[in-house]
């Protein structure tokens, strides 16, 4: 009966030795934000990447490192500017997005708004959009596409808000 329980106890640790795998897991990179009330307001599902990034950076943007910075500002204004779009957001002096206009041209459109597009206007192609955010602080973003449709010499130009629903 000793044999027995000796064995089954060297059996389970020997068990236990091979439970962890020693080759490393490699993790997703790891994004510390600031503003977070900010980036979850704005967050849309489909937006290029180089729009998240320049959200990304305006929300870790701090004031401080400013050469103009000083205590007695109340506000300062900061334009973020990429090819596709940029934005002019409004700190204070803690570093605290208050506000942002944000505009970015020719981006992928999300699928709520391409369904209402096709839905209305079926033989109809996209010209041009223009993505426009305008962030308040403690109220919802209001999200805005401005369309150019074309249907050979036609155009037209329609306005979406986020969710697909014509203005």
């Amino acid at each position: 009966m000793k044999k027995v329980m000796i064995g089954l106890f060297v059996f389970g640790l020997t068990i236990q030795m091979y439970g962890q795998d020693p080759t490393p897991i490699e993790l997703d990179e790891v994004v510390l934000v600031n503003n977070y009330k900010y980036l979850s307001s704005t967050d849309a599902a489909d937006m290029p990447i180089e729009a998240d990034q320049l959200q990304i950076s305006a929300a870790n943007f701090d004031v401080k490192t400013l050469d103009i910075y000083a205590d007695e500002y109340e506000f300062y204004d900061v334009y973020f500017i990429i090819p596709q779009g940029k934005i002019l957001a409004t700190y204070d002096s803690d570093g605290k997005i208050l506000r942002t206009a944000e505009k970015y041209k020719d981006v992928d459109l999300p699928a709520p708004i391409l369904f209402s597009i096709i839905k209305r206007f079926p033989k109809w192609g996209i010209e041009k959009d223009v993505y426009l955010v305008n962030y308040t602080e403690d109220k919802i973003a209001k999200k805005k596409y401005k369309i150019t449709l074309t249907n050979g010499d036609k155009r037209i130009k329609v306005k979406l808000d986020g969710d697909g629903n014509f203005l």
